[in-house]
Order: C-alpha cells, then structure tokens, then sequence
C-alpha cells in the first residue's frame, strides 16, 4: 500500500504564479501544498477536512526526496516515479531500482491514471484501499499533472560525487581556522578513510534482507581538502570551482573560524550536505536543509547565559546591567550581539566592550561595579592576563568553547566568582561514550590536539558510514540528509553530547548545557551549577 500521515506544517505556504510550467507547480504542491492557482491544498480524511495548505504536502510523509520514511511501526513508502511505475517484479533479481526500505515490487505499476485515482480516492493501483492514514486530494486535472510531472524529476539521477566505485567527499577548512585544530582534524579523517577502504571487500554489517544484501555494494571512499583562501566574499566562488572540477556527494566535518556563513551558504544553495562541521559560530537559517551541525556553539552559550540571567536562583538580586568584554572580529562578537537581543526583551541594561587586537583586557573592566554581571567572550590567553586581583563583579560568566572548557585558565581569585557556558555533557557523563574515540586514536597513534574536534570529527565520520550502510545503494543528497535526521536519536556514543537528535526543520542535533563553576579554587575540575538547560 501507499501510505501517509497526518503531519503538521514544515514549511510556510509559497505562492505560485499562473502560467508556470507544470513542475515548478507540481513542486509547489510537493513541497508546500500550494495549488496552481495560488490557493492553499485541500485534503479530506474519512470524509472531512483533515489538513490544507502547508499541512497538505507531500513532503510531510514521503519526504523532500520522495523516498518515503517511518512513523512508528507504519513505513511510507517511495512515491518517485520510477518506485511508482516499477514494473511487478517476480523476484529481487528483477528489480531495477536502488533498495529503499518501504519499496512496492509485487503490485502492478501505477499508470498516471491509477496514480491521480490514489490522490484524489485513495486506491492502489490495484483498486484496494490504500492504508487508512492516506487523505485524499482535491487536485483539478492540471495540478494532477504538475504533481505527476514533478514526482517524474525525483531520483532520476545519478548523484553528483558517486561512481560505481568511489563516493567522494570534501571536508573544507577557512583561512582563519586555528592551524592546530586544523592538523588534529585531517588526522582523523585521513585515517578513518584509509580505515574504511582497508576494510575486506564484502565486509558490510549484516543486513536484515536478501534484497538488501543483493543491492550492497562496496565502494572506496575518497577525501578532498578544499582549503579556501582570501576574503570571505570569494569563498563562494572557490567552493563552486572545487565542486565543478570535483562533484562531493556530501561535505564532512570541516573547520571553521569567525565567519562560516559562506560555506553554509555554498552548501544551501549547491544543495549538498554539510555534515557537522566544526565551527563556534553555525549560522541559523529558518529555511535551511543540507547543513547540520552537533550544535549552536557559542550562541547557544549566549542563550544559556540569558536564561541563567533572567532567571536568578534562590533569593539573589536580580541582575540589572551587563558587561559583555570581547575581542572585535572573534566569535565572541556575534555571541555578545545574540546575548544583546535576547536580552533587549528584558529590563537588564547590556554594555558591550570590544578590544582591539592591541588592548588589554583589564581596560575592558574598568568601571565593572560590583552589582554589574560580567561575560567574558575571550580566548585563553586573554583569560590568563585577568590577574590575581579578584573581580570587580560577583558575577562573572566564560564562554566555555572559547575558553577553554575544563581546561579555561582562569586565575584562582576568579574562580569563585566564575561560571562556564557549557553546551556539552558534564565530565563524568560522557567519558564513557569518548572512550572508544581515544582509544580508537591511541590504537592509531593518532596525536591527540585538540579533544573536542577530534572526538566530533570521529562521531561525524561514524554518522556517515552508519546512514550508508541503511541507504544500501539509494545514493540522494536528501535522502542522505532525512535518514541522519531519522537514525540520529538512536546513536548510543554520542561523544561529547548526551543525546543528539534531529527532526524536519531542525539542524542543531544538542539542543542544550549546563552552566558550571569550578569545584574547587585551586583545580580544573568542574561541577554543575544548574540543570541541563535548553533554552
């Protein structure tokens, strides 16, 4: 049976001029559940008005690259033409198309009449009733056709970056990206490919099905380093050069300094996957689909930071004014700017400070009285030069990315009064999940540089090769994009995170912190200071 669900709006409703040619309509009810005219999609449900407009798309259920998913115990199946009209197959040997969890081979193919009968009526091809979860849609005999001619351009393709024996991907670094990070991350990459293509031919995990196994094919997987150069306005251009001399199926991890809007960008538009790169600052696009990132980084800090100050424990005065301190041009800028907003919604006065490469921090400070709330967006050294005097302020918050987590250096007289922004799991939570990373890079004598980035390069990779191997030979950029969306949630080591989850319409996979203060004045150690937040 073809089957759908009653799923809420994704996306805003779209208009769609008359006279536009069939498929771009026919995306537009896909996609949006908006008709040739203009008017919002209506679909019906045992007899009544179940959903309309945004509601009604297709891409609800069957998804943006119409190869269909699961909702509980209920699998949606494909509705590309080619699953559509695949002819009945006798036996797998028969079958044509790359295998797709919820694939159709023993009913008759649909014809463009008995397709427009299952929208509008909900019957198969074969005249049964569809599953009882399919609404029926009220679609003239034009948007029927649009609809149809567009399912036609779904999956007809080969992939950009796929050969009958390569996957290519790229991992792409900027050119203020920290050079030590950048050593610690290509590491893991080129080890985890050169691990990934030793592995004996056939060595795939079990598959659950005859079918799956006859469609797995093993293919090598090759890396490409596109390292930009210039002024972030010609990002773009080099990225569209690389990916024209060498189509990628995918972009894996990846660094990043103050600014990876371009690459973001490069990546929508080209609409290849980027998959968690390692940057402080993602960018936050409502509409965005192909990038995913394991979180907000520092503007998540700067959230948990707005909560904490919005809503003070216990019977401590309320905080009337910050001082955000950071140098201008650094992450910290655009993290002090989204602490700025949110707090604009408040009564609490914010004073941003920034330095120049030259300035000292302490010139920052001056005039901080004791009732004023410090944020510190600095990097170590930065933090190192506070000095032994004590604060000026009682209350002092740290970006912990920027700082250095555990590790930041701040002097023993601040440490009282400090509290870290921590958008990871607590030290104790996640050693457990990160032993398999070290030991996975000590076995390798892999040179341990930076933790973080190693250990998120590790889990990006493994993502990659686990959403592979359930896609079997069905190689589509959003199809890649929408089973990491759907397996994600059921990862056991999730590296520095204590849960990772992803949805429709969401690209941030950790979706809080904590806040910390340091255990004991004299130590690295850190203890929570608040529960897991999620702003």
């Amino acid at each position: 049976m073809w089957t759908g669900a009653l799923c809420c709006a994704l996306f805003a409703a779209a208009q769609c001029a008359r006279g536009a040619p069939p498929v771009e309509v026919g995306e537009a009810i896909f996609r949006n559940g908006i008709a040739g005219d203009g008017r919002p999609v209506e679909a019906t449900h045992q007899g009544q008005l179940a959903m309309k407009g945004a509601a009604a798309a297709c891409m609800n259920c069957h998804r943006r690259s119409g190869l269909g998913s699961k909702e509980g115990n209920t699998t949606i199946p494909p509705i590309a033409a080619q699953y559509l009209f695949l002819p009945r197959a006798q036996s797998p040997d028969e079958v044509t198309v790359p295998f797709v969890d919820g694939m159709r081979t023993n009913r008759e193919p649909y014809t463009e009449a008995t397709l427009a009968r299952a929208i509008r009526e909900g019957l198969d091809s074969e005249g049964r009733p569809l599953d009882y979860l399919m609404p029926q849609f009220a679609l003239n005999d034009a948007d029927m056709q649009a609809l149809v001619a567009y399912l036609k351009t779904l999956d007809q393709r080969r992939a950009p970056g796929v050969t009958d024996t390569v996957l290519h991907f790229a991992t792409i670094i900027t050119p203020d990206a920290d050079p030590v990070r950048k050593q610690g991350m290509l590491d893991v990459l080129n080890h985890y490919f050169a691990d990934k293509n030793a592995a004996p031919l056939g060595a795939t995990p079990a598959l659950r099905s005859s079918r799956k196994m006859m469609f797995m094919v093993n293919r090598r997987w090759e890396l490409h380093v596109w390292e930009l150069h210039g002024a972030p306005d010609t990002w773009e251009a080099q990225l569209k050069q690389q990916l024209a001399q060498q189509p990628v199926f995918a972009v894996l991890s990846g660094l990043g300094g103050r600014n990876w809007a371009p690459v973001h960008d490069f990546c929508e538009h080209e609409q290849v996957p980027c998959l968690f790169p390692n940057v402080e600052v993602p960018v936050e696009g409502e509409h965005d689909v192909y990038s995913m990132y394991f979180s907000r980084g520092v503007l998540l800090e700067a959230a948990l930071i707005a909560k904490r100050l919005q809503e003070p424990a216990g019977s401590g005065q309320p905080v009337r004014r910050v001082v955000q301190v950071y140098r201008a041009g650094d992450s910290g800028e655009a993290a002090a700017q989204a602490l700025a907003a949110d707090l604009s919604r408040s009564r609490i006065e914010v004073r941003n400070r920034a330095l120049p490469a030259s300035a000292h921090v302490a010139t920052a400070l001056r005039g901080a009285s004791h009732e004023d709330a410090i944020v510190l967006w600095l990097r170590p050294p930065d933090l190192a030069t506070l000095g032994d005097a004590p604060p000026g302020s009682a209350t002092v918050y740290v970006s912990g990315l920027m700082g250095g987590l555990d590790r930041a250096p701040m002097p023993a007289r601040w440490r009282d009064s400090a509290r870290l922004a921590y958008p990871i799991d607590l030290p104790q939570g996640r050693r457990v999940r990160l032993d398999y990373a070290f030991g996975w890079f000590a076995i390798r004598h892999i040179p341990v540089l930076d933790e973080r980035v190693q250990a998120d390069t590790y889990l990006a990779c493994g993502l990659l090769a686990e959403t592979l191997s359930h896609m079997v030979d069905a190689f589509v950029r959003d199809y890649l994009v929408e089973r990491i969306d759907d397996m994600l949630e059921h990862r056991i080591l999730t590296g520095y995170y204590p849960r990772l989850t992803l949805a429709p319409g969401q690209r941030f996979a950790s979706k809080g912190g904590y806040i910390v203060r340091f255990a004991e004045p004299d130590r690295m150690r850190v203890v929570a200071d608040s529960d897991w937040i999620v702003p």
